[in-house]
């Protein structure tokens, strides 16, 4: 008999022992490799939210946190690089658009890696990119602060805002071309490998074909505001990375230390998800908030412990607990909105 296919969470976990964590802080201090991308995209994890017509996986939205959880867990640098496919596969997936018959099936299949360069739209009523109607497409100039993943991603998700105040999602290629010039990798203190630069747009025309979506600023807003106030997965996933290797340390200390905390981790996990799953997303943000920064909370603690069981050693670039410490800081900030940022420093302050 033909042995049953391995499901996605299978395979993650699989993709996660044998190639990421392994080579995890060769990422951390090298860049993620081309190599690693090219597991990535066999490994199907790409495809897991995109629909079966177009060769996705289709699976529910737990299977995909559980799918980040395990990635970030083994190497947050190739995680944070492969989450970016997944908002335009699901922008892609409702869009009434020429660009879905042509990137859609790739995207989900892993022929294709996309980027995304959109998260200036929350700097609204600033508009660090402008897009202007030209003939046979849209026009993009100014400038992407945060674009990860150059190098290794094949396409790009890129958004502007057009003078009657639309913002506006297109397709472009991920590679230097006429009006889009990168700029010299970022130098961060955390996730420096996910290969992060700011893109100079000067005068970047795509055709109208590639334009997937374009609604007011403020419409688009009012969606994605709530997004940012549930914990990101990877929070978890790096978290319980930490807390095996506390688990692992040997002594009794380290080890009851690991229980105490993994009963906090699944605790807060819990709650967070039960409010993602249940409650409309608009719905209770002071609870998400309060949630969020507590799942912070435990991060800090589980990263902070795995240090401190290591001692001096943990502080070699050769050991996963200063990558993993390093990798809770930067999480903290990813993907920060005003409203995070100010729950989060009332919470520390309290």
């Amino acid at each position: 008999m033909t042995a049953p296919a391995p499901t996605l969470v299978e395979a993650a976990r699989r993709l996660a022992h044998e190639v990421l964590a392994p080579g995890a802080e060769i990422a951390d201090r090298e860049g993620v490799s081309p190599a690693a991308i090219g597991e990535v995209k066999r490994s199907g994890v790409l495809g897991v939210g995109g629909p079966v017509a177009y060769g996705g996986a289709q699976e529910p939205d737990a299977v995909a946190r559980e799918i980040a959880e395990i990635l970030a867990g083994a190497c947050c640098s190739t995680y944070f690089v492969q989450a970016q496919h997944h908002s335009p596969v699901r922008m892609l997936a409702t869009a009434d658009s020429p660009a879905r018959e042509r990137l859609l099936r790739p995207l989900c299949d892993g022929t294709l890696l996309s980027g995304i360069a959109f998260s200036h739209l929350r700097a609204f009523p600033r508009t660090p990119v402008r897009v202007t109607r030209v003939p046979g497409g849209r026009r993009f100039d100014g400038r992407v602060p945060w674009y990860t993943g150059w190098g290794l991603n094949d396409v790009m998700l890129l958004a502007g805002v057009t003078d009657d105040g639309e913002a506006l999602f297109a397709f472009a290629d991920a590679r230097e071309q006429p009006g889009l010039r990168p700029t010299p990798p970022l130098e961060l203190a955390a996730l420096t490998g996910t290969r992060t630069v700011g893109l100079e747009l000067d005068g970047l025309v795509v055709p109208e074909e590639a334009v997937v979506r374009s609604r007011p600023y403020e419409e688009w807003a009012v969606a994605d505001r709530p997004k940012n106030t549930n914990p990101n997965p990877a929070v978890f996933g790096v978290a319980g990375a930490a807390l095996d290797l506390l688990e692992a340390a040997g002594d009794a200390e380290a080890k009851e230390t690991a229980r105490v905390l993994g009963e906090r981790l699944r605790e807060v996990r819990r709650e967070a998800y039960t409010l993602v799953d249940e409650v409309p997303p608009g719905e209770r943000l002071a609870d998400r908030l309060a949630v969020k920064t507590r799942a912070y909370d435990v991060l800090r603690a589980a990263t902070t412990a795995a240090i401190v069981a290591g001692g001096g050693r943990a502080f070699g670039l050769g050991s996963p607990a200063q990558r993993l410490a390093r990798e809770g800081l930067f999480l903290v900030v990813q993907g920060q909105t005003a409203d995070v940022r100010s729950a989060h420093l009332r919470a520390l302050r309290g």
